[in-house]
């Protein structure tokens, strides 16, 4: 089951993401272009205002400010519903700081946009249509009630109907306009960024089973001395002694030796090949990297042979862990939606390397094949794909992370449908008809430029 912190699309993942200390920070902003604002329209332009009404607008946010700051530590994280009531309240303060200062007849309505916005890119949909709703009520409200701009003179400022209806407009567009794009582009970096994460986990794992066989490799090595001399010592003792218990105590620890020494030596064998001999044939890096997969009912067919213009021997690449992990991904998703055969063909020419996993299922869906890879990729089932695997919901996730493995090594990715190659082919006719993916790497990223053995071992000098 997908962890549901790893889903943006999921309301829980997007709560407590914003600092008490962010939105104070710039509630004391506000608060100062407020009261710059008010003290040079009526110092500088003489317009008349309900100073006392506007200061005490200005007044209950530094109050608001002064309460949080006391109340909660500044790095305290937000709830949702604590988020959406400071943005509320701003939203509510600003409607009533226009209507004291001429309705939709003063510019800073334009500030009316940024609670929206902010709520659209931090808060779920729900708290974003709220606050948008909110907004779009109360600019509706001060835009017919307010109190009119009057000069010194007594002369009203205002702006001809037909512009504040085009202002009113543009308003509520830009909070619908804004809001639907904050929220999107929120949405593409948090998803990425976690899908990154995963990848990285993926890849860290990989790399310490890598690791993991090179401290096997040393531990074997190390207890090969002990253990020769217990069973040497126990071999004497076996000789020597002539009480049976004693000598039966002596043949068991010599016969326990020999398992350890087995053991050790199996798994020394098994940490060189992982770590020591850091290339492999490439029939065996895709074989191993299909192993997992091929015993869950499927049949994995392989084919590995040269190309038009490729050498007739096999090329020993270099076995990455992101290489090995990647591919594995892939091979997963073919049995995961194959009907019964899987085929994993290699190939190689002069300048490249291709390896393509292809399946005998249904293929991937048209409206989707152009967004294979993106991270948290979701589309509607239908109801013969519920009934056939209910319990899966794929979100396009183990795709990215192969997708980003194999490219980080070099490779380029393609991805086609079976059915569309092959006129007529249907699924579980035993015949590539649905996914394949073909993998691509430059020559010189996956092989050795000099090929040859590694070179005998020799002693360390002083």
């Amino acid at each position: 089951m997908e962890d549901p912190a790893l889903d943006p699309f999921n309301p829980a993942a997007r709560t407590h993401w914003i600092r008490l200390r962010t939105l104070v920070v710039l509630r004391w902003i506000a608060i100062v272009g407020q009261l710059a604002a008010i003290t040079i329209v009526d110092r500088y332009f003489r317009v008349e205002l309900e100073l006392g009404l506007c200061y005490l607008a200005v007044g209950a946010s530094i109050i608001a400010n002064l309460l949080a700051i006391l109340v909660f530590p500044e790095n305290k994280r937000l709830s949702e519903s604590e988020v959406v009531s400071m943005l509320l309240f701003d939203i509510s303060q600003l409607s009533f700081l226009l209507y004291l200062t001429g309705g939709l007849h003063n510019p800073f309505a334009l500030l009316i946009l940024v609670p929206v916005t902010i709520s659209a890119s931090a808060l779920t949909l729900g708290s974003t249509l709220l606050l948008g709703a909110v907004s779009c009520t109360l600019l509706t409200l001060v835009a017919v009630f307010h109190l009119p701009l009057r000069t010194a003179a007594g002369r009203i400022v205002d702006m001809p109907n037909d512009f504040i209806v085009g202002f009113w407009l543009a308003l509520n567009i830009g909070i619908v306009f804004l809001a639907s794009y904050a929220r999107r582009i929120s949405l593409e970096i948090h998803s990425m960024s976690e899908a990154l994460l995963a990848t990285q986990m993926a890849l860290v794992r990989e790399q310490k089973l890598t690791d993991l066989g090179g401290v096997v490799a040393a531990a074997a090595h190390e207890l090969g001395t002990p253990l020769a001399t217990i069973k040497l010592v126990s071999s004497e003792l076996v000789g020597e002694l002539d009480d049976p218990d004693l000598k039966s105590d002596a043949e068991l620890i010599r016969d326990q030796a020999d398992r350890c020494r087995d053991i050790l030596r199996s798994m020394g064998r098994a940490g060189k090949d992982d770590k020591h001999l850091l290339t492999a044939p490439l029939d065996t890096v895709i074989r191993e990297a299909a192993e997992p997969h091929m015993a869950r009912g499927k049949q994995v067919h392989f084919h590995v042979s040269p190309a038009s213009g490729g050498d007739s021997e096999q090329p020993v690449i270099y076995r990455k862990p992101e290489i090995i992990h990647g591919l594995r991904n892939l091979a997963q998703n073919a049995v995961d939606f194959a009907e019964g055969h899987i085929w994993v063909d290699a190939q190689w020419t002069e300048d490249s390397i291709i390896i393509r996993i292809a399946d005998d299922g249904a293929g991937f869906q048209p409206q989707v094949i152009g967004r294979l890879g993106d991270p948290f990729l979701r589309r509607r089932k239908t109801a013969e794909e519920k009934a056939r695997r209910p319990e899966y919901e794929g979100m396009g996730l183990g795709l990215f992370i192969a997708k980003t493995l194999l490219e980080r090594s070099g490779a380029s990715l393609r991805f086609s449908n079976g059915r569309d190659v092959h006129a007529g082919v249907q699924p579980g006719q035993g015949q590539r008809s649905g996914a394949i993916i073909e993998v691509t790497w430059p020559m010189d990223r996956l092989t050795r430029s000099e090929r040859g053995a590694l070179g005998e071992n020799e002693p360390i000098r002083a």
